[in-house]
Parts: structure tokens; C-alpha cells; sequence
């Protein structure tokens, strides 16, 4: 026997063994959903905190389970709830529902945002809260979107407001949904970049 054919037969039942570890998954999905701002910050110079800019810090969000994964949950019924198949999101929709808050916030240009937790003892006010609902609801043909927001003030002052946004006539399909959903979250972002500058 030679050497590399005794090499092979070696590597043979590492290889079996392995296999049966690992696993590479499915197929990828074609695309994947995100949250796109309707209002930017324009690009140069930032906006310097003071009497007039306050710092508002936006810190992470909670989220029930249903939405703590990359899949769009689906409202089948009271009761029931699926998944939207080949609907994926390119990070958890909490994390991206906060990034589109902040950004909302900061393209008003009305104070500065940060939105690292490590900031957040520099802001004169932090915005929290749990995002509830980002999916879709079967028997409205709707893609729903529900935050429950927490405003604290430096003063220690707390304030509490639910918003909610929905798309109607939104077929049951990834592209819809996913348009359906972003345009609903940009409309609540911008009612709580509102809330929060009337604070």
C-alpha cells in the first residue's frame, strides 16, 4: 500500500465522522429584508450637543420571542402563529428597528443622537422599549408594526406611549411584506422622533 493511498483510508473515517457533525444548511435565501429610512442626516459636519441640542441616547430594545430570530412572524389567528416563507431579515428587527429610530431622531437635527449603550450617561434623555410586533397579519392582509416606547428624562422623569402603524392590502409574499413592513416602521419611528421632540 503507498503512502497516500494509506493517507486516504486514514482520512476516511475522520471525514465520516465529521459529516455527521456539522452542517452546512439549505439553500440561501435570494434576498434579505431590511429597514431603510425615509429621513437621513445629511452627510458633513454633526450636530454639536447643547442648551438648545439635547443628547437623546436610544438603547437597545426588547422584544418577544417571535421576533427575536430573522424570520417575519405571520398572525395566522388569535391563537396561532407562522412564518413567512423565504422571508428573512438581514438582522434582528429589533436591531434594526432601533437603528431606524435613531437615524429618524438624528435627521430631524434637532439634538444629538447616540445610540451605543456605552454613551448613554452622556444624554440628557434615553429612549427604550419594546418592540412588540413587526410581521404580518393573515386576516387583515396587513404588515403590522407596535412599539411600546419608554422616555426617561435626566430628572429621572418617565413617560410611557404606544405606537402603532399597519399597511394594508399587503399580499402574503416577501417583497410585499417586506416593503409593507418598512414603510409601517418608518411611520412609527417618525411618530416617536415627534414624541420625543415634544418631550
Amino acid at each position: 500500500m503507498t503512502l497516500s493511498l494509506r493517507h486516504v483510508l486514514l482520512a476516511l473515517p475522520l471525514a465520516l465522522a465529521l459529516s455527521g457533525c456539522i452542517s452546512l444548511g439549505g439553500e440561501p435565501p435570494e434576498s434579505l429584508l431590511t429597514l431603510s429610512p425615509a429621513a437621513r442626516a445629511p452627510a458633513g459636519p454633526g450636530v454639536a450637543a447643547g442648551a438648545e441640542r439635547p443628547v437623546i441616547a436610544v438603547l437597545a430594545f426588547d422584544t418577544p420571542a417571535k421576533l427575536d430570530v430573522l424570520r417575519v412572524p405571520v398572525a395566522v389567528s388569535d391563537t396561532e402563529l407562522a412564518y413567512l416563507q423565504e422571508a428573512f431579515w438581514v438582522e434582528k428587527p429589533a436591531r434594526l428597528f432601533r437603528r431606524l429610530v435613531g437615524e429618524t431622531i438624528r435627521a430631524r437635527g434637532q439634538a444629538m443622537v447616540v445610540d451605543g449603550d456605552d454613551t448613554a450617561t452622556l444624554a440628557t434623555m434615553t429612549v427604550q422599549g419594546t418592540l412588540i410586533d413587526m410581521g404580518y397579519d393573515a386576516a387583515s392582509a396587513s404588515a403590522v408594526v407596535r412599539f411600546d416606547a419608554v422616555r426617561i428624562a435626566k430628572d429621572g422623569t418617565v413617560t410611557t406611549r404606544r405606537f402603532e402603524a399597519s399597511e394594508s392590502g399587503v399580499t402574503a409574499d416577501a417583497r410585499s411584506v417586506g416593503a409593507g413592513l418598512n414603510a409601517a416602521a418608518n411611520r412609527v419611528a417618525a411618530d416617536v422622533a415627534d414624541w420625543v421632540a415634544g418631550g
